[in-house]
């Protein structure tokens, strides 16, 4: 499974995020995945199953095909837990 995190232009955001989500996979003994960070303009035309995003982001990602994961507080690791969990397990089916 990859995981895009993004960030609007370097990569602070993202790999915070990233870190984050890793992370939280490695404590509920995930081990399946890729957390690759991108920045938007490097994220376009790569594939993804989950994408990690700032909430501000929505509008830029409204035609991925990937599942969309908007976060609201990039800080909070409850947030991040319970939404990526979510998307991971409704990718795994």
């Amino acid at each position: 499974m990859i995981i895009a995190t993004l960030c609007g232009m370097g990569f602070g955001t993202s790999m915070l995020l990233k870190l984050t989500i890793d992370d939280v996979l490695k404590e509920e003994g995930m081990t399946n995945y890729q957390i690759i960070p991108w920045d938007l303009g490097s994220f376009k035309g790569q594939r993804a199953d989950i994408v990690v995003a700032p909430m501000d982001m929505e509008s830029h990602l409204k035609d991925s095909s990937a599942t969309i994961v908007l976060i609201k507080n990039l800080v909070d690791k409850v947030e991040i837990k319970e939404k990526i969990l979510a998307a991971v397990n409704s990718q795994e089916g």
